[in-house]
């Protein structure tokens, strides 16, 4: 039965739910990366809108981590990004259109999904306390914990931790409102602190036009730039992008939608991330996912069905379109706190879906996959879930 549809408050916070995964990389890869704004915040958006017409539910997309993570810290060029977001493109639609992926997903033991969860969930947690407390790679770069606020303290302590501690508190006192959705009154509240106290870099360029994207504004990867990239952002992000983004997030949408999520299968993630992240190449975007965190954020603050993916998808293809390289200025009116706060409580989300492991092999599983996520990456603890997990099936290993 097909969940009625209605812009709402509810939905309207749901799809703010996942901005603290989206905005830092998104933000990070334009101003260090060299991305094209217009055709990134436009792949975006059209990401979003068509996503939800297809799935029918509010899909997430977020940008892939590995990839992006690894391009800012160490200042990729923007052709390199545009070489990995092909190359992955490309693997995703001749797993997709082959059927591998479903073949693969046999193999993926429920332990091992629910691994991922767990240490993506935990990964985002973490990443959303140093968002609050300063300590991101992004706020290290800019030498400020809140670069965008003209104010770092407030009597004494840093603004913010008082914004992040603030905003928790009136999350969690509004995490089931319907009438004041937290996520909606969360953002609005960065948002004002970003107009009253904002250093407003940049809005003195700000000007409504009509901007395009170009077509390739880079030009095309050479050979050498598809070589480098296979190897330092390619084959890592591959375990992670079937672990968190298909095999995790097709199991999510059941969870959450039981029925409703028919259309949400591994074949069709695999196809519809292999087409954006096609065009995001062809117009200077970024390599974009449907991670299972995102579908965890926009979920645990209320969305509940494809209009909250339209409301966001037209409001970034309205920044790319109608403000074009200005866009970034307007963006950086939400403090990096309140993206903290909006991390933590969608890793915490994802991180619960773990609540159905009660077999002492199975959460041995599970937590040692979170243990080697803290200590090295998900892609290592992904294929190392699997082996413990086919190997604790034999009758003489016991935990």
């Amino acid at each position: 039965m097909p969940m009625p549809r209605q812009l709402n408050r509810l939905e309207i916070a749901g799809s703010l739910g996942d901005l603290g995964t989206l905005l830092p990389l998104a933000i990070g890869m334009i101003v260090i990366n060299g991305l094209n704004s217009s055709g990134l915040l436009l792949t975006i958006g059209l990401f979003y809108i068509l996503a939800g017409w297809y799935y029918q539910l509010p899909m997430p997309v977020q940008p892939m981590k590995v990839i992006g993570a690894y391009a800012v810290a160490t200042g990729m060029s923007a052709l390199e990004i545009q070489a990995s977001g092909l190359l992955m493109g490309m693997f995703l639609l001749i797993i997709g259109l082959t059927g591998m992926i479903d073949r693969i997903r046999k193999y993926i033991p429920l332990p091992v999904v629910r691994g991922v969860q767990l240490a993506t969930g935990a990964l985002l947690m973490a990443q959303g306390v140093r968002f609050i407390a300063g300590a991101s790679g992004y706020q290290t770069l800019q030498g400020m914990a809140e670069p965008f606020l003209r104010a770092q303290t407030l009597a004494g302590m840093p603004i913010g931790l008082i914004i992040g501690m603030a905003g928790a508190m009136l999350t969690l006192l509004l995490i089931e409102n319907k009438r004041l959705p937290a996520g909606l009154m969360i953002v609005g509240l960065g948002l004002v602190i970003g107009l009253v106290v904002g250093t407003h870099a940049g809005f003195e360029n700000v000007s409504i036009g009509l901007y395009a994207p170009a077509w390739f504004p880079f030009g095309f990867p050479a050979k050498a730039d598809f070589a480098f990239v296979l190897f330092a952002l390619v084959l890592p992000q591959i375990p992670m992008t079937l672990g968190n983004a298909v095999i995790a997030n097709a199991d999510l949408a059941q969870t959450y939608f039981g029925a409703n999520a028919r259309r949400v299968t591994p074949r069709a993630l695999c196809l519809s991330m292999g087409l954006a992240n096609v065009f995001s190449c062809c117009v200077g975007g970024m390599p974009l996912c449907h991670g299972a965190g995102g579908l965890a954020a926009h979920y645990r603050f209320g969305a509940r069905t494809a209009v909250s993916n339209m409301f966001i998808g037209v409001v970034f293809m309205a920044l790319a379109l109608f403000f074009g390289p200005h866009a970034v200025a307007i963006l950086h009116l939400i403090p990096l706190a309140v993206l903290g706060i909006l991390l933590f409580f969608a890793g915490s989300q994802l991180a619960m879906a773990m609540a159905d492991i009660n077999k002492r092999a199975d959460l041995f599983v599970v937590l040692t996959m979170l243990g080697i996520t803290l200590a090295a990456n998900l892609a290592i603890a992904f294929f190392i879930g699997i082996g413990l997990s086919y190997a604790l099936k034999w009758p003489r290993l016991t935990v």
